[in-house]
């Protein structure tokens, strides 16, 4: 495995364990079992912030990988892809609120917003391993500059 695959695999898994741990997370919820439900959703947050940092140092320094799939469906990927991104801000967004509230001890809140962020979380996790399976699995695609170079026309 090549440094080009190996961020992306990294980053792909603390994504899965991150849904799996909010899966997890809402289990021990209903069961009754706040404290373990608070670690594991704060797990599962660390999860996901190593996708984060993982994934944005791929950006800056490595670059991202193009598509490497047939011209036909380039189109129907990047339309994909872009609903991938979009469902993943959304869930960033409403999992750091849902985590201030849960913090906050404002469980109504919490609850109400937790039911919608764990089900879009679920989808951000199934789209980002269907957009590294597409890239890195099905179709190997090309690689792109690495953010610092393009800024600095190197």
């Amino acid at each position: 495995m090549d440094v080009f695959t190996l961020f992306p695999t990294i980053s792909t898994t603390f994504i899965v364990i991150s849904a799996v741990l909010v899966a997890i997370g809402w289990a021990l919820i209903i069961k009754g079992k706040r404290g373990a439900h608070k670690k594991t959703m704060i797990a599962a947050a660390v999860a996901a912030l190593l996708f984060f940092i993982v994934y944005m140092s791929r950006t800056v320094f490595i670059g991202n990988t193009s598509w490497g799939g047939p011209d036909n469906l380039k189109v129907y990927y990047h339309i994909f892809l872009v609903f991938h991104i979009v469902l993943a801000t959304v869930a960033a967004v409403f999992g750091i609120t849902t985590l201030v509230l849960g913090f906050k001890e404002k469980y109504a809140k919490h609850r109400k917003w937790g039911r919608t962020t764990s089900v879009i979380w679920f989808f951000t996790a199934i789209t980002g391993v269907a957009v590294y399976v597409l890239l890195y699995i099905m179709y190997p695609g090309g690689h792109t500059k690495p953010v610092w170079e393009v800024i600095l026309g190197a």
